[in-house]
């Protein structure tokens, strides 16, 4: 190894070192470093804190790198060096830690597809839930808000609904068939107009001339494209901007025709700007909406969809517009790059995870065999959680009889100690049941939807 590569410390417990020196000795072949393992006096890396390392231990001023568990908690600041970080929670993890810079997503991220987000039945919210709705859909990603109006009524006030948001400087868009809330909205400050067929097309031209407005247009019935084309042909003539949407039909209901109209309305028009209706498959199908979306937003990228209309009405919807922001990004890289979209966008792994890094009976017998402290720590391998210390191995499918025995064998077990106790087995168990990796003390992994955990954990006796 050259002298000028970078020296790197690696900070670890007694339990890890072999498991590290084994996996920086396979970086170290494939990368150019100087690495240098220190194992502390203490048994479970993830037991430490940087107060505790910084009492018992100084890293080297020379060291370029100083690389501590990831599951080390306290201000890494404590740790006199400018060149401290916490590496992975999972040592497993370090290739993918260190090849991360260099990884193929290292442009990622640009898009070119724009999301619209519907508000629905926003004439029956109050202002102020109106803006709330607004704001969160517009932090998660929403480019453009689409209000919903209802059919048969008149919304008299959206002109003010639709400058409250204008002020906070959001996009609106108008989705009602009704003359008087379009023109209202139109003169507060919306800028597209959802949508227009035979029935209105001929109001567009005042709408543009009046208030530059775009419009969506859409076909008198969805699997009529002749209604369609006649309506292009009057926006161009009007010289209206306009976007066409085909209509996306629900799975049942003509779902593989409507995708067809869409490859043939491109053909037709290959310039123009389209727009999708994702909500009619993703609402009314009975699945987690973000692989769907993905699927969807694929077929756009590589048609050129650069609009998508989102609702967010079913449960299993609620986070459609995360979901389509991250997508947008995914797809973009994919037909870009002419990848498939795979180990790029993690946060949309959300019931399973990526992968599993398992450890083997084996390696969780010597684990047991090497701790020499009653700290617990509990593992999920092969459909059974293990609870290890030094007195004991327990193991099993069904939490309450492992606590059952834990209680019985462990008479100085605390009420607080089997709480934590119980509710890292429901994690475990939650784990093995999803296919999830499960890390002691640390959250389940649910893509972008993960929550921080403030765990307490029973206090270290750092024996």
């Amino acid at each position: 190894m050259s002298a000028s590569a970078p020296r790197i410390v690696f900070v670890t417990g007694k339990l890890a070192e072999p498991a590290l020196r084994r996996t920086v000795a396979d970086l170290a072949e494939q990368l150019p470093m100087q690495p240098e393992i220190v194992v502390l006096p203490i048994t479970v890396a993830a037991l430490l804190t940087t107060e505790w390392i910084a009492r018992h231990w100084q890293p080297p001023a020379e060291a370029d790198r100083v690389i501590l568990p990831g599951l080390v908690r306290g201000d890494l600041q404590a740790i006199l060096h400018p060149c401290v970080e916490r590496g992975p929670a999972d040592l497993r993890d370090l290739p993918e830690y260190f090849g991360k810079t260099r990884s193929m997503t290292s442009n990622y991220g640009p898009y070119d597809i724009q999301i619209l987000a519907e508000i629905n039945h926003a004439a029956q919210l109050s202002r102020s839930e109106l803006l709330e709705q607004a704001r969160d859909l517009h932090a998660d990603g929403a480019d453009i808000i689409d209000l919903g109006c209802d059919p048969g009524g008149t919304w008299v006030d959206i002109d003010a609904a639709v400058r409250a948001l204008r002020d906070e400087g959001m996009r609106v868009s108008i989705d009602s068939w009704n003359t008087d809330e379009v023109e209202r909205g139109l003169a507060a400050g919306a800028e597209l107009v959802l949508s227009v067929n035979g029935s209105n097309v001929h109001r567009a031209k005042e709408w543009s001339e009046r208030w530059d407005a775009e419009v969506v247009a859409i076909p008198d019935t969805p699997c009529d494209l002749d209604s369609l084309n006649r309506t292009i042909e009057r926006l161009r003539d009007m010289r209206v901007r306009f976007r066409i949407d085909p209509i996306l039909e629900p799975i049942g209901l003509g779902f593989a025709a409507s995708l067809g109209r869409y490859l043939q309305v491109r053909q037709l028009y290959p310039d123009a700007e389209m727009l999708m209706g994702v909500g009619n498959v993703t609402e009314l199908t009975d699945a987690d909406s973000a692989g769907i979306n993905v699927v969807l937003l694929g077929f756009c990228q590589e048609l050129g969809i650069r609009s998508v209309l989102t609702t967010q009405v079913a449960n299993w919807c609620r986070s459609c517009v995360q979901e389509l922001s991250l997508a947008r990004r995914l797809v973009h890289y994919a037909v870009k790059h002419r990848t498939p979209p795979k180990r790029l966008e993690p946060n949309l792994v959300i019931l399973r995870d990526p992968k599993l890094r398992p450890l083997s009976e084996q390696a969780i017998n010597e684990l047991a065999e090497a701790i020499k402290d009653r700290n617990y720590r509990l593992f999920a391998v092969n459909d059974r959680i293990h609870i290890v210390n030094s007195l004991l191995h327990f193991t099993g499918h069904d939490p309450f009889e492992l606590l059952r025995q834990l209680l019985t064998h462990d008479t100085l077990l605390t009420p607080s100690h089997a709480f934590y106790l119980g509710y890292e087995m429901a994690k475990a168990i939650t784990a093995l049941t999803l296919g999830k990796e499960y890390v002691q003390d640390q959250p389940l992994r649910w893509g972008f939807l993960t929550q921080a955990e403030n765990s307490h954990p029973p206090p270290n006796d750092d024996t």
